[in-house]
């Protein structure tokens, strides 16, 4: 038993993986990556014969998210895979799918997640803040960003807030509706954006430390130096993948120690 909780974001390109590892063990893992990098780092953070893992979210079936965790779900024997089910006409798309039938007929179970479900890992909690409304099998044709899966880890005082791919625009809903809670570490959404990490939710959300998920010298210009500004202006600490490699961040309830 580690008497903490560890949260790594996982550096692997322009994408998001983050795994989090509670004291009792659990394993859940948030995105997977652009590619297969996040086989490597998962193989340094597990025990060799272990090739189980508890849970497998997906915020939304982008590419850049989920690449890997079709890898991911061939390898490992995943208990749950959970997702909003929201359906996307991609060839992506469609291999997720079948990758997914495979893992179902090895025991995974698929659930499709919305506000108000929660996972809980010993004292450890993940609350899904979002999507509000059940989305399987609602197909999206442009994109799936504001039908991420939002979720929001506590772990005793501390908290860390997983936005996936959110707009400003959902980030400024959830102020005005509410549906928001203080979290000490915030995945910045959209890998930087300049669209996301607005000035409404930073001063709400209260957050001490800020991870960036963002690739090397990736050609959308992310982290965009508004948000990184924006950031600063409320005495965030930041961490880019890019920049810092993996982040490691370990919670014992009361503090959380960068690593």
């Amino acid at each position: 038993n580690r008497p903490r909780v560890e949260v790594d974001f996982f550096s692997g390109g322009q994408g998001d993986a983050a795994f989090i590892q509670t004291q009792l063990g659990h394993q859940i893992l948030i995105d997977g990556g652009p590619n297969s990098s996040v086989l490597e780092k998962l193989g340094k953070q597990m025990p060799f014969l272990d090739k189980s893992i508890d849970a497998v979210v997906l915020t939304h079936p982008e590419s850049d998210h989920m690449e890997g965790l079709l890898q991911v779900l061939q390898r490992y024997k995943v208990n749950y895979f959970l997702w909003s089910g929201v359906v996307r006409y991609t060839p992506e798309y469609k291999q997720l799918l079948d990758v997914l039938a495979k893992a179902q007929k090895n025991g995974t179970k698929i659930i499709a997640v919305n506000a108000g479900q929660k996972i809980k890992a010993g004292k450890a909690e993940l609350n899904i803040i979002y999507p509000l409304e059940n989305l399987n099998g609602k197909a999206l044709e442009k994109t799936s960003n504001d039908a991420c899966v939002v979720l929001r880890l506590t772990f005793g005082k501390t908290s860390f807030l997983f936005t996936g791919d959110i707009s400003g625009d959902l980030e400024k809903q959830f102020v005005s509706k509410n549906i928001f809670y203080l979290s000490d570490v915030l995945k910045v959404a959209h890998h930087g954006s300049k669209y996301s990490t607005s000035d409404i939710f930073l001063q709400n959300l209260k957050a001490k430390i800020a991870v960036v998920s963002v690739g090397k010298d990736n050609t959308y210009g992310h982290p965009a130096a508004e948000a990184l500004q924006r950031l600063q202006n409320y005495g965030i600490k930041t961490l880019r993948t890019d920049i810092d490699g993996d982040v490691r961040l370990m919670s014992d309830g009361n503090n959380i120690n960068i690593n």
